[in-house]
């Protein structure tokens, strides 16, 4: 029996070493388990970047195709809201431009439009090579642009303001599609135009614009409109007035109530937020007596 025991009994320096076995072997299994997981982690951590860089640059080639293939070359000075929509342009770099060319001022160059929308250079690069300039603006012997003179109509040889369309306005009068709708838009929203003059309300229209629709077409069947005797009006019956919001009628309802009836129009400059420029259209819907 004790010599059974003998086979399983070990001395101190091999349990020693056994044990320092084991420890190596557990030290091995941990550093198999999390080095090569965390080497792999930072490994696919790069593949995943540089293929989302991969995939950006794609997506930025296709967008500019996109851009090239599917608009025409066109003059920066007309961009649509829907057109710059489709260049990228944000809604702050279009108002920018819509305000800049409402001042009549024109885009003439790429640095023009650079500086009057500060859009970015990624985009601008993208975009630039669309633009169309007028020959004249491109004529390298400077010579100067004159305007056509215009067609010389009598009132029976011009056509219906308020019947034209919007491909007669592109037809004959050249004008951008965007503004031509706009026209029409207009003229319906206020149940008709009363006079020619009121073209200066389009939003922009330039004048060489409307003095060439104003010679070729006219108002002819104007609505039937009953003037409004300013200062005995009701609140009700100024905002039938196209250019009066509800805030403005109550406003000049009370100016006459505190100081008066006005024997001009001129004095209605004097109540915050009047616009003294639309005074000769707001005449046509008004009286002082």
């Amino acid at each position: 029996m004790n010599d059974f025991k003998s086979h399983f009994e070990l001395h101190t320096r091999f349990r020693n070493g056994i044990f320092l076995l084991a420890v190596l072997l557990f030290i091995c299994m941990l550093g198999y388990y999390f080095y090569p997981t965390q080497t792999q982690s930072q490994n696919s951590f790069v593949e995943l970047t540089q293929f989302q860089h991969q995939i950006d640059s794609l997506k930025q080639l296709k967008e500019t195709k996109k851009i090239t293939n599917h608009i025409k070359p066109f003059n920066p000075n007309f961009i649509s809201d829907y057109k710059g929509y489709q260049l990228g342009l944000s809604v702050k770099e279009l108002d920018r431009l819509i305000a800049y060319r409402n001042q009549d001022q024109w885009i003439n160059s790429i640095s023009d439009f650079k500086r009057v929308t500060k859009v970015s250079d990624s985009l601008l690069a993208k975009i630039s090579p669309l633009f169309k300039f007028p020959d004249w603006k491109n004529n390298k012997k400077g010579k100067k642009y004159r305007n056509r003179a215009l067609p010389t109509k009598s009132y029976d040889q011009k056509n219906d303001l308020n019947t034209i369309t919007v491909k007669q306005l592109q037809d004959k009068v050249q004008l951008p599609d965007f503004i031509a709708e706009r026209i029409i838009k207009y003229r319906d929203k206020i149940g008709g135009f009363v006079s020619d003059i009121q073209l200066k309300d389009i939003k922009g229209l330039y004048d060489h614009q409307r003095n060439k629709i104003m010679s070729l077409f006219t108002v002819k069947t104007a609505q039937n409109i009953k003037k409004i005797n300013i200062n005995r009006a009701s609140v009700n019956e100024l905002i039938e007035v196209p250019y009066f919001d509800f805030e403005m009628a109550l406003e000049i309802r009370d100016f006459i109530k505190n100081n008066g009836d006005v024997s001009s129009f001129k004095e209605l400059g004097k109540i915050e937020g009047f616009s003294l420029e639309k005074i000769d259209r707001i005449a046509l819907y008004l009286t002082l007596k």
